[in-house]
């Protein structure tokens, strides 16, 4: 099961990912270590938005900005393929 940080105020991402088979934890819950995450969803809100100036992780990350579920659904399985 891939799993997915997203940020708290995607709820309807959130709940559209975990339909289709995806592990989903809160952004502001697994910030302080991104590692074991395959992707990361954040809202494009905010310019910082790990609260933090210097973290990094290897998962890419999606800006749901202007997206609505589906597409960053296709957003995620395109670059984890």
């Amino acid at each position: 099961m891939k799993k997915v940080a997203v940020e708290k105020s995607l709820g309807n991402v959130r709940n559209y990912l975990q339909e289709k088979g995806f592990a989903v934890t809160d952004l502001d819950t697994a910030k302080n270590n991104l590692d074991g995450f395959d992707a990361v969803v954040v809202s494009g809100q905010d310019g910082n938005f790990m609260g933090i100036h210097d973290t990094s992780t290897k998962a890419p990350v999606i800006n749901a900005r202007g997206m609505d579920v589906e597409d960053v659904y296709k957003q995620i399985k395109n670059r984890l393929s």
